[in-house]
C-alpha cells in the first residue's frame, strides 16, 4: 500500500469502517511513513476538538409541554366501571327477550392528555422530517470543512501537482469508479493546482484543487445527484457552495469570501458548457 491508497482510508480507519485486512494494511503503512503518520496525528487532534465541542440540547419549552400533557392525562383519568346503584326493583323485573347479538366491548374514551401528547409527538415528528434533510446537509458540510482543514494541515494536500488538466484528469483513472471533469480556469483567475483523493460521505471522491489569489479552493466532485438542499453556507469561517453540472454534484470549500465561490462556479459552468442547476 502506498500513500495514494492509504491517505483516503485514514478517516474510515478512525471510524472503524475498514475490514480487518484493510485496517492492518493501513496501520503497517502509517507505521512506516512519516508523512501519513503526521496526517493521522493531525486527524486525531482535529477529531478530539470536534468531539469536545458543545452539542444542542432540547429546548426547555418542549420539556415543559410534555410534562404538562402528562399531568393533564393523569388528572383526566376516570374509572371506566360504573358505580351507580342498581334500581330497587331490579330483582323483580323479568328480563326482556332480546336478539342473540354478540356483545361489543365498549371502547374506552381516550384521555385528553393522551390526545394532546400524541399531537405533540406527531408535530415533533413532522418537524423532524422537514429538518432531517437540512441536518444531513449540515453534517456533510461539516465533513467537507474537516476534510479541507485536514488537507491544509497535511504536508501532502495535493496528490498530483499540475496545472495541466490533461495531467490531472488521467491521474484519477483506476483510482475512482468515475471520471471527474477537469477544467483549466486560469484565465478566469482560478488556476488549477492539481488534485487528490479523499474520503467523504463514506466513499472515495475526487478533489480538484484551485488557487484564488492567496487562497485554496477545494472542489469535491461526486457523481450523480444528491437530495441535499444546501446551496451556499458558511461553516467555521469557511465558505461552501453546492451545485450540479455535467452529471456531477460539485461542492466547493474555501477560506476566501463567498463571492469568490460564485465567480468560480460561473467560470466553471461556462467552461464546461453546463447550464446552471441547483
Amino acid at each position: 500500500m502506498d500513500c495514494n491508497e492509504a491517505r483516503p482510508l485514514l478517516d474510515a480507519d478512525f471510524d472503524r469502517e475498514l475490514s480487518a485486512p484493510d485496517a492492518l494494511r493501513v496501520q503497517r503503512h502509517v507505521d512506516a511513513c512519516d508523512a501519513c503518520r503526521r496526517e493521522r496525528d493531525a486527524l486525531a487532534a482535529l477529531r478530539h476538538v470536534v468531539k469536545g465541542a458543545d452539542y444542542y440540547r432540547a429546548p426547555d419549552a418542549l420539556r415543559a409541554r410534555i410534562v404538562a400533557g402528562l399531568a393533564a392525562e393523569r388528572a383526566g383519568e376516570r374509572d371506566p366501571v360504573s358505580t351507580r346503584p342498581a334500581p330497587a326493583d331490579a330483582g323483580r323485573r323479568a328480563p326482556a327477550r332480546r336478539p342473540m347479538i354478540p356483545a361489543i366491548p365498549a371502547i374506552p374514551a381516550i384521555p385528553a392528555g393522551w390526545v394532546a401528547l400524541a399531537a405533540l409527538v406527531l408535530g415533533a415528528a413532522g418537524g423532524a422530517a422537514l429538518t432531517a434533510q437540512r441536518l444531513t446537509a449540515d453534517r456533510f458540510a461539516d465533513e467537507l470543512v474537516e476534510s479541507h482543514v485536514r488537507a491544509g494541515l497535511s504536508a501532502r494536500d495535493i496528490d498530483v501537482v499540475s496545472s495541466d488538466r490533461h495531467t490531472v484528469k488521467p491521474w484519477f483513472n483506476g483510482r475512482l469508479d468515475y471520471a471527474p471533469p477537469v477544467a483549466d480556469l486560469a484565465a478566469s483567475g482560478f488556476p488549477l493546482a492539481g488534485g487528490r483523493l479523499d474520503y467523504v460521505g463514506q466513499r472515495r471522491v475526487a478533489v480538484l484543487v484551485y488557487r484564488y489569489r492567496q487562497h485554496v479552493i477545494d472542489v469535491y466532485v461526486i457523481p450523480g445527484s444528491d437530495d441535499l438542499s444546501m446551496r451556499t453556507a458558511t461553516r467555521q469561517g469557511y465558505a461552501l457552495a453546492r451545485w450540479r453540472a455535467a452529471g456531477m454534484t460539485w461542492w466547493a470549500v474555501t477560506d476566501a469570501e463567498p463571492a469568490a465561490l460564485d465567480a468560480f462556479r460561473a467560470a466553471l459552468d461556462a467552461r464546461l458548457g453546463a447550464p446552471r442547476t441547483e
